[in-house]
């Protein structure tokens, strides 16, 4: 588990042979991250009178982000786990007629599933942008820059799930399931990167 590890021991089992963590769970991890520097803001700009009538506010957002930084982690698990049966999948025998349906019966299964945690790391990214976009506005002003290196942390996450859906999707069979996860994810790609941007472009207004 993830929330076990060191930085030391993600680190090693992510640059080894190991198939996991991969892709997936550094996307996962770095939403997580992004993440931390979003509740950071929030608790510097929480008790400050200069921040009172924004209060309650950055409150409930400090609530939505604990929510999210959790769910990043348990999907960062959940990547690592919906690799497994697929590893196990690709090397199913596949000499008779029968056993190349099965085989190709599990693929599809698993392939899917593995699509379909990154892209809730996806959706998941795409709600801490809009988190961050209101901390951009309205939080400690002292800590504006790590709102923009939050920023581009959840775009790594967003860009970098992606990716993971991408090569998932490609080898399904079913095309027009295929296509209907593609289109989504692109459209949370988009969507994403054009308001990771803005709040980035704000965040740099202030700074300088």
């Amino acid at each position: 588990m993830l929330e076990q590890q060191t930085i030391q021991e993600f680190l090693d089992a992510l640059s080894s042979k190991a198939p996991v963590p991969g892709g997936g769970g550094a996307s996962a991890l770095a939403g997580a991250m992004g993440n931390g520097l979003g509740q950071m803001v929030g608790n510097l700009t929480v008790g400050k009178k200069k921040y009172a009538q924004v209060e309650e506010e950055v409150i409930q957002l400090l609530k939505t982000m604990e929510d999210l930084q959790k769910e990043l982690i348990s999907l960062a698990n959940q990547d690592a786990e919906v690799f497994a049966p697929l590893a196990e999948a690709y090397r199913l025998p596949s000499k008779t007629e029968e056993e190349k349906a099965y085989k190709a019966a599990v693929m599809e299964e698993n392939l899917l599933a593995a699509s379909q945690v990154p892209i809730r790391i996806m959706e998941k990214s795409a709600e801490m942008l809009a988190v961050l976009k209101i901390l951009a506005e309205k939080g400690s002003r002292m800590a504006v820059s790590d709102v923009g290196v939050g920023v581009q942390l959840i775009r790594a996450a967003l860009l970098g799930a992606v990716m993971n859906v991408y090569i998932n999707t490609k080898s399904m069979e079913n095309r027009e399931k295929a296509e209907e996860l593609n289109q989504y994810a692109d459209r949370l790609a988009a969507d994403g990167t054009k308001q990771a941007d803005a709040v980035y472009e704000t965040v740099l207004h202030a700074l300088k």
